[in-house]
């Protein structure tokens, strides 16, 4: 039986353009290769975990204009469940404006527009769908009241709780208590617990933080290098995959939703992550946030191609 995932979260319409460099303040650049992509951490890890079959529902918010339509038709082309994401008859829906570097990385505006508006009441709506799941997949696309609310909903049923905190901000103290699995990356995880996360030592502390409040595994994740995973077995780097860089759009998306699929799946830690790593590299590797991301078979593929007997290594505390 296939996994049974829910995801809350922003859904948005991405505008995306390449530059040279990034522009400096008041600075005028032009760019190239212009893209309309669908996007928005909750879709992108959606889609994700339907593309690794996954059976998938989304709960989240969009506008009644002509990209709020069309987010939805591409959704559910994915095969997810879109019942419980509403039309707001207020808000625009939300996008964000994407700058790539020719090294692939990127610089992102937000507008939150409707998914400013998803309430815990949404979450209370979609209760059933909640509490039937096996992973509910949350980041902090939709306002903090809903987000504790969806975690509070999934921990009373015992639904698993990935959470992927970004964009950080506000108080996330009470959240902490409600997360199976937390997924920020060292950028994250230094602006959560107030300190550095420039080396493994440090992310093994930033994830000990996190443990100490609650999370039951914490995984730092870190780029190409991989991701930190501190449980109670340890902390252990599962080393990352090899690929060339496009867009590093959405690969961590990808990485949350593969990894959520994984454990919903009865995976053990150290597999999933692997299996994670895999598809966040492969959303690396290609253009574009929903655009990005892999298939299950093109993620094993990369596993088979690049199998290495030392791809989770003990960390020293």
């Amino acid at each position: 039986m296939a996994a049974q995932i829910a995801v809350l979260g922003d859904i948005n319409q991405d505008f995306v353009m390449r530059a040279k460099r990034m522009p400096r303040p008041g600075e005028t650049l032009v760019g190239s290769d212009f893209r309309l992509v669908p996007g928005g951490k909750c879709a992108n890890q959606a889609v994700t975990a339907a593309r690794l079959g996954a059976d998938v529902t989304v709960i989240g918010r969009v506008g009644t204009d002509v990209f709020g339509a069309e987010l939805l038709r591409k959704l559910e082309r994915e095969g997810i469940d879109t019942t419980f994401v509403e039309r707001d008859p207020d808000e625009a829906t939300g996008t964000a404006f994407i700058a790539l570097a020719p090294s692939g990385e990127n610089s992102i505006i937000v507008c939150m527009g409707a998914n400013g508006a998803i309430s815990a009441e949404q979450a209370d709506s979609a209760a059933g769908a909640i509490e039937r799941a096996d992973m509910l997949l949350l980041q902090l696309g939709a306002p903090l009241d809903a987000v504790l609310r969806a975690m509070e909903i999934a921990d009373a049923a015992g639904t698993l709780v990935l959470f992927d905190p970004a964009p950080v901000h506000g108080d996330l103290t009470p959240m902490w208590r409600h997360v199976t699995i937390a997924t920020p990356n060292e950028t994250e995880a230094e602006a959560i617990v107030g300190a550095p996360v420039n080396d493994l030592a440090q992310a093994a502390d930033a994830a000990a933080w996190l443990r100490a409040r609650g999370v039951r595994i914490a995984a730092i994740t870190l780029g190409a290098q991989g991701a930190l995973v501190l449980d109670d077995d340890g902390a252990r780097l599962a080393r990352g995959y090899e690929v060339e860089v496009a867009d590093t759009t959405a690969a961590g998306d990808a990485f949350a939703g593969a990894l959520g699929v994984r454990l919903a799946e009865g995976a053990a830690v150290e597999e999933a992550l692997a299996f994670a790593n895999a598809a966040g590299a492969m959303a690396a590797s290609r253009l574009g946030a929903q655009t990005s991301l892999p298939t299950r078979a093109e993620v094993e593929a990369l596993m088979a191609e690049q199998r290495a007997e030392d791809r989770v290594v003990a960390v020293e505390g």
